[in-house]
């Protein structure tokens, strides 16, 4: 081919890095473009980025919450399983964000989810009435729980699936950090500084939403290489995934709503006493996550979910026998730990669906999977709530069964999953490529 006179033939990966980088939050990048830009501008840096950002706002409010629901609203057990009944109400409805991608892209459609995430937390303090809270804490549902769908969709599109469960863990690992930092200012600061719950809020929120609004501004647009469905989709080869994410929704709320609730009823503890176990757990999980992504490489998602279900078992067992063996709060307080340390290995429910699924089914499917877990999510907490009222430990203890219950179900999970092969009942596993 000839040259044009007075031009010069330019690598296209160079024009596309050019672009980009000067480009605005509009300029698309194929991902298979993107290892040309700066660093700090590639899509793993953008994921790394959201991973901090969402739970220095998200943990600033979790960490506050029972105590500012007790001492604040003056909420008993039944009206916190109101509260989280409400707080999951979006997340049942993640399926919308099908039919929002349609108009946005799923990368501003996350940023903006977390911008209102940190909106809606930091004026948490501002409305302290019954309905002021349950009407802030809707609102940062929304964003919590349509970022957390894009984040995971767009996780699965951007990471190749041999280094997934490892980058997983990573990101995992940098949340728990962040997080770590959020709770270590709270539990130094609490009783040092006077902090009004109003403070902690404001700072928090504001934070996450200045952080995302800096990566809406300053981040190409990534496409993955498979452009994404944007219709509602339900495959009967994903029933099994379907299965694990509903179970795991009504074990995970359990866990959320009453673990730390039952620290402040039942041993009186403190923001700041809160906060310092959380600091336990989350520096443990700053070392542990990273292992477990490579545990999930190494050994396959069938026996990481194995062993998170049965750790679960026992650990929701022990929860119950907090009240019927009159154990003291440092057993309840180890066993809140252990518990994170477990729910880590659910990364390897996302690395599975990753292996079977067609890659255009992504997008849609984190919706549908989002709107699955949370059915029992937005159904459970009142009624348990009213339960806790008679017998806490028959609370954790349903906990248990449903752990069982997950346990049966992933044994049916092959050792190598592909399409075709989502479930031992599939049929033999297709001949590897030679």
């Amino acid at each position: 081919m000839q040259k044009r006179r007075g031009g010069s033939a330019r690598d296209p990966l160079a024009n596309a890095a050019e672009k980009a980088y000067g480009g605005g939050m509009f300029t698309p990048v194929p991902i298979d473009e993107s290892h040309s830009l700066p660093v700090w501008r590639r899509p793993l840096t953008l994921l790394f980025l959201m991973a901090i950002a969402m739970p220095i706002a998200f943990n600033g409010w979790w960490a506050l919450l029972n105590n500012f629901i007790i001492e604040v609203g003056g909420f008993n057990g039944a009206d916190n399983g109101l509260l989280h009944t409400v707080r999951e109400i979006p997340g049942f409805l993640a399926v919308g964000v099908i039919f929002l991608i349609i108009f946005i892209r799923e990368q501003v459609l996350g940023l903006v989810s977390l911008i209102m995430l940190g909106v809606a937390t930091a004026l948490t303090a501002q409305f302290p009435q019954y309905g002021g809270i349950l009407l802030l804490t809707l609102l940062s549902s929304i964003g919590f729980h349509y970022y957390e769908t894009v984040n995971q969709s767009l996780q699965l599109q951007w990471l190749p699936k041999d280094k997934a469960p490892q980058t997983l863990g990573w990101l995992i690992a940098a949340g728990s950090a962040v997080t770590f930092v959020v709770y270590a200012i709270i539990t130094l600061l609490w009783d040092t500084w006077n902090l009004s719950y109003n403070s902690v809020f404001m700072v928090s929120g504001g934070l996450t939403a200045v952080i995302a609004a800096f990566a809406l501004l300053a981040y190409p647009q990534f496409e993955a290489p498979t452009k994404q469905a944007k219709k509602m989709i339900l495959r009967k080869r994903y029933w099994l995934y379907y299965a694990l994410q509903f179970m795991s929704g009504a074990r995970r709320q359990i866990f959320m709503v009453f673990a730390a609730f039952m620290m402040v009823e039942k041993f009186g503890f403190e923001v700041h006493e809160v906060t310092t176990l959380y600091l336990v757990n989350l520096l443990v999980n700053v070392f542990a996550a990273p292992v477990i992504g490579k545990v999930v490489q190494r050994f396959g998602e069938r026996m990481a979910l194995g062993v998170e279900y049965v750790g679960l078992v026992l650990i929701f067992l022990a929860y119950g026998g907090v009240y019927y063996m009159g154990w003291g709060f440092m057993v309840a307080a180890a066993l809140y730990v252990l518990d994170h340390i477990f729910f880590g290995l659910a990364l390897a429910l996302k690395t599975y669906f990753q292996k079977i699924a067609d890659p255009a089914d992504i997008a849609p499917t984190a919706a549908v999977a989002f709107t699955i877990n949370h059915i029992a999510a937005v159904t459970l907490p009142v009624p348990l709530g009213l339960l806790w009222l008679v017998s806490p430990a028959t609370v954790f203890f349903l906990a248990a069964g449903m752990a069982a219950t997950s346990l049966v179900l992933s044994l049916l999970i092959p050792r190598h999953p592909v399409p075709g092969y989502e479930t031992i009942l599939s049929g033999p596993a297709p001949a590897p490529a030679e």
